[in-house]
């Protein structure tokens, strides 16, 4: 508490104890706190590929032993829904074999599910590939999750399975992210293509139709949806619904991914980052003359980005961040300079995080970062700064 706050709320206490009667006190201020707790922790990507001969290393039950350790209490589980189908994943995928599921593929998330909640871990669980959309390009869909109902019936059919495999489980241990970030493609395939906004009623539609269906099975189950435009939007035509929404910490992306291949076009020639300061865009015009655009980055441009989502918690509605965190190209001291503010704003509106990976290029073990002295921790290697920086939020 800083002085300013101290002497206000002396203050409000000594005009209280001059009243009489305890309803003296309710003119003092409150703090609105968000609906959802400030759960903390990583996002777990053994089922992000949706061909499991391609799955990434399993999450080792020592990770869950050091997150709860180290004070996290939060995994997010992002899926692709074609990893748990028993079909041929060399070729297109058919309606009709979106509902073949593979009891032994969704046995081994159930085992990771377990293995969270045996640490105490709140787990999410997100389609990150649904029937009809995926956020990333290059897989092919036969319909749209936004536009064809045939899409929104297997949609709902998924988290119809999800949702009563979970029906006797806590919403305070387990939740449902609806779909990974949220957009309009005018190509599926290009990553790079344009993409808009979902129109406000069909995201509702499609929000209402599989909160509804989770809910049958359990009507306190706890249902979340990520953010429009690709999460960083809030949707306000959902907000009636008692859906839970999730917005992301890569803003801006200069920080964030910086030369990432899949976010960046021309990668090699983007200026390098700074945590406060200035750089300069070059481009060229419409008239093709090359132009030099300076972009000023500091915390000023984050407490911007993130108003309507601390306006969505006092308004009533639970928020987290479910995805945040810096690929390593970035250098160390403005990762962390950048993402310690803004953790900061997120933890001064009791808004909870989850890092984009534990391990790998975005997380706290082995990041492959060029200009970090790591620790040795267990035969991996620590980002002990990040670590420290983590938490303290």
């Amino acid at each position: 508490m800083n002085r300013r706050h101290f002497l206000k709320s002396a203050s409000t206490l000594s005009l209280g104890l001059g009243l009489s009667g305890s309803s003296a006190f309710a003119i003092s201020e409150t703090k609105v706190y968000n609906k959802l707790p400030r759960w903390r922790g990583f996002n777990l990507l053994d089922f992000f590929s949706p061909n499991p001969n391609n799955s990434r290393p399993a999450t080792q039950e020592e990770y869950f032993r050091w997150m709860s350790d180290w004070g996290f209490d939060f995994v997010r589980i992002p899926m692709a829904y074609p990893y748990y189908l028993n079909i041929d994943h060399n070729k297109n995928i058919t309606p009709e074999q979106v509902y073949h599921i593979d009891d032994k593929q969704v046995d081994k998330i159930d085992a990771l599910v377990a293995m969270a909640h045996k640490y105490n871990l709140h787990v999410s669980l997100n389609l990150h590939r649904a029937p009809g959309y995926c956020v990333n390009a290059g897989f092919y869909e036969p319909y749209n999750l936004w536009i064809d109902q045939e899409a929104l019936d297997a949609f709902c059919f998924h988290w119809d399975m999800w949702a009563k495999r979970y029906k006797n489980v806590s919403s305070d241990k387990i939740s449902f992210d609806l779909v990974n970030e949220p957009s309009m493609r005018e190509d599926m395939n290009d990553q790079h293509s344009k993409r808009s906004s979902v129109p406000g009623e069909l995201y509702r539609k499609v929000a209402k139709a599989a909160s509804e269906t989770i809910r049958k099975a359990n009507p306190n189950h706890l249902v979340v949806a990520d953010g429009n435009d690709v999460g960083t939007s809030v949707i306000p035509e959902i907000t009636d619904l008692n859906i839970a929404q999730s917005c992301r910490g890569y803003y801006p992306g200069i920080i964030s991914h910086y030369k990432a291949p899949w976010a960046n076009k021309d990668p090699d020639s983007l200026p390098e980052p700074k945590w406060p300061g200035t750089i300069e865009f070059t481009e060229q015009d419409s008239l093709g003359n090359t132009v030099k655009r300076p972009m000023v980055l500091q915390r000023a441009m984050l407490e911007t980005f993130y108003q309507p989502w601390i306006e969505l918690v006092k308004s009533g509605v639970g928020v987290h961040c479910g995805e945040c965190g810096c690929w390593n190209k970035t250098p160390h001291d403005v990762f962390l300079a950048w993402f310690g503010d803004v953790l900061d704003i997120l933890t001064t509106h009791d808004i909870g995080y989850g890092i984009w990976e534990f391990s790998g290029s975005f997380g706290l073990l082995d990041s492959g970062r060029e200009d970090v002295a790591y620790e040795d921790w267990y035969g991996h290697k620590l980002d002990r700064k990040m670590l420290d920086l983590l938490m303290k939020y």
